[in-house]
């Protein structure tokens, strides 16, 4: 089996993973962003309020581009929602609102897997493009040299599915803080919207544990690759 099967085969089963959590997710924003919540105040609003009621007054709010491309910054202690959350005043809206504020809350309280999950995100963002390009330079080059280099490739990759690893826990604990103060804060009020902000956060995190997926055999992939090459390689330096 060639290098280019071994590569279709292994990337299928992440593929296939993150093309229905994207499905699933689509349809539960879709979904959800048309049943309005109770309160009725745009995402932005729901953020502030549990940002000030929580003491976090001096982080930001504000519009980013994308869809659903919110995130948090916690180098610039700013909240970035989309388009959509930040205007919408869906269930939908509110429950990725706040979830994002659930980062904000991680921050404030030092939770270690989001502080290591920042540290990590320059070297991880490096090694996700360079660790390939040593890699691929490496097992062409038919030498020791060539087979360190392939290995240092192999390991800067690697990082990836460490930081995938570390980002399941700090997703899950912000899902749950964002479920806890909604419902703390009378800010969900029927069981149709906390099934809702549920089902939203529950396909969210879907995304992430595909992406770990993804990340998981992509290494196993590069592995095999290094085993079997390397394998190969010793069978022909070997004297006949």
């Amino acid at each position: 089996m060639d290098a280019l099967t071994i590569t279709l085969y292994s990337s299928f089963p992440g593929l296939l993973l993150a093309f229905i959590a994207q499905l699933i997710l689509r349809s539960a924003w879709n979904k959800y962003s048309k049943v309005p919540s109770e309160i009725n105040v745009p995402g932005a609003q729901v953020a502030r309020y549990i940002l000030d009621s929580s003491g976090l007054g001096h982080v930001k709010v504000e519009e980013t581009r994308g869809f659903l491309s919110d995130h948090y910054d916690p180098s610039r202690k700013t909240l970035r929602l989309s388009r959509q959350v930040y205007q919408g005043n869906s269930v939908a809206a509110i429950g990725v609102a706040s979830h994002e504020v659930g980062h904000a809350l991680q921050d404030s309280q030092s939770y270690r897997p989001l502080a290591l999950r920042s540290k990590m995100i320059l070297s991880v963002h490096y090694g996700s493009w360079l660790g390939p390009i040593l890699f691929s330079i490496g097992i062409a080059i038919p030498s020791t040299w060539g087979r360190i280099l392939a290995l240092v490739g192999l390991i800067l990759f690697s990082g990836t599915v460490l930081f995938a690893l570390i980002t399941l826990p700090v997703e899950f604990d912000a899902s749950k803080r964002a479920k806890q103060v909604l419902v703390d804060q009378g800010l969900v009020f029927r069981q149709e919207e906390l099934s809702g902000v549920n089902m939203v956060l529950n396909a969210a995190a879907l995304t992430y544990v595909a992406g770990a997926v993804q990340a998981f055999m992509a290494v196993l992939q590069y592995l095999y690759v290094f085993l079997m090459l390397d394998r190969k390689r010793d069978k022909e330096e070997k004297p006949a």
